[in-house]
């Protein structure tokens, strides 16, 4: 139905563009080279027929593809995100094709100690005669969430050039800063206008995922008391090893990202910062049951009191921020969302298979904002590092699946 050019085109394209996030930036979006690539995206949308397309003050993409049906159709919203991660450099990206796959270890080109092996990755053992699009080695790839956007695009241009299949108003939505968790905080939910959505940000051919960790962050603020180290003595409580002392407290066989799989959540240090006098402690918290959260900060603050206990003229401040809550609260509510893409893949030949994520999305966020959005998946693999790669084929089938759920959602309506 999509040929797989139409959507491998488009992903190489967009992953040559510098769009990396910046958590440290108070601006929206965070980098202005975001927007680079959102200009170019509007323009591609313009150029297949949609009109409407717009690139907002905030690096946000709204555009319509018309409905073709005269039924009463829920309107869908398909969203991916613009921004990739701050974790490894996404400049000068040099993608490269490896044709018909046969199975065993990929040596990326510019750096010989990155190498893919199926061990590593085991979706590699699926990939047999399929394509693979990786990095030179040196920099990210992208995938996470080019891929989605790739996908997406493909789709529409499909949609747009053949009305015969019947569908309700689609709905576009690009967005910035998802990998810094800003990713929808700037959303227009009234522009934007959809019942239901679809995030394209997941990982392995058939995934849905509707259920995602429970989020919050928290900063711990040492306030420890400086002196002079030559006239220390009795004096000085240092608010570097206070904070040191702390996370060293932290269970290390459990409750730890290193040290838990599958629906177990953990408490994870992401940076100190400071010195003698004032240290800063970051740290993220995750639980797949949202009152696990509030168990986890309470040990956090128990460990805290305990290490406190033996410097008596330090404080500490201990303040959570929350940042997304469990998507499948929301999307419970409404069966049909899950139920339309599982008959979708099913038409594309695809086998469903249901999965949470061990992390979130914007769709965890949109969820609770008015409108249920589970994630499918894009076909990206290793987010976030040199090894990150994407099936070509995984691509198109992604994109074919797009299109068949509105034409399922407009079938049962």
């Amino acid at each position: 139905m999509i040929k797989p050019e139409a959507v491998t085109d488009r992903f190489l394209k967009y992953v040559k563009i510098d769009t990396q996030s910046d958590p440290e930036s108070p601006t929206i979006p965070s980098t202005a080279k975001q927007k680079n690539l959102g200009k170019v995206l509007v323009e591609e949308l313009k150029a297949i027929g949609i009109k409407d397309a717009e690139l907002d003050e905030y690096g946000y993409i709204y555009a319509t593809v018309p409905a073709t049906s005269d039924k009463k159709v829920p309107v869908l919203c398909f969203c991916s995100h613009m921004d990739t991660s701050p974790d490894c450099s996404g400049a000068n990206v040099n993608p490269q094709i490896h044709k018909n796959y046969k199975g065993g270890n990929i040596q990326l080109p510019n750096d010989k100690t990155q190498v893919l092996t199926p061990n590593d990755h085991p979706d590699l053992k699926n990939q047999i005669g399929n394509d693979i699009i990786t990095t030179d080695g040196t920099t990210l790839l992208g995938a996470d969430n080019k891929a989605g956007l790739a996908e997406i695009m493909a789709a529409a241009e499909y949609l747009m050039k053949h009305s015969e299949v019947k569908h309700g108003v689609i709905r576009i939505l690009f967005t910035p800063d998802e990998e810094i968790g800003r990713g929808v905080d700037k959303v227009d939910m009234k522009k934007l206008g959809a019942q239901f959505g679809y995030t394209m940000d997941g990982e392995s051919l058939g995934h849905i995922e509707a259920e995602n960790f429970s989020a919050d962050a928290v900063s711990i603020v040492i306030n420890g008391v400086s002196a002079h180290p030559g006239f220390a003595k009795g004096k000085m409580e240092s608010a570097i090893k206070i904070a040191s002392s702390i996370v060293d407290k932290l269970p290390k066989d459990k409750l730890s990202p290193e040290s838990t799989e599958d629906m177990e959540g953990f408490v994870h240090p992401t940076s100190i910062g400071g010195g003698i006098e004032q240290t800063t402690i970051k740290l993220i918290i995750r639980d797949f049951v949202t009152e696990g959260l509030k168990e986890k900060e309470d040990m956090l603050r128990t460990i805290t009191d305990k290490v406190l206990k033996d410097y008596p003229h330090s404080t500490y401040e201990f303040k959570v921020t929350e940042q997304y809550r469990n998507m499948k609260v929301a999307i419970d509510k409404h069966p049909e969302i899950i139920k339309y893409a599982e008959e979708a893949m099913k038409i594309t030949g695809i086998k469903p298979h249901m999965q949470a994520i061990r992390g979130g999305t914007d769709g965890s966020r949109l969820s609770f904002m008015g409108m249920p959005c589970p994630n499918i998946f894009a076909g990206e693999h290793a987010f976030h590092g040199k090894q990150e790669w994407v099936s070509v084929q995984d691509m198109q089938k992604a994109a074919e699946t797009i299109v068949n759920i509105c034409s399922v959602w407009e079938k049962h309506s």
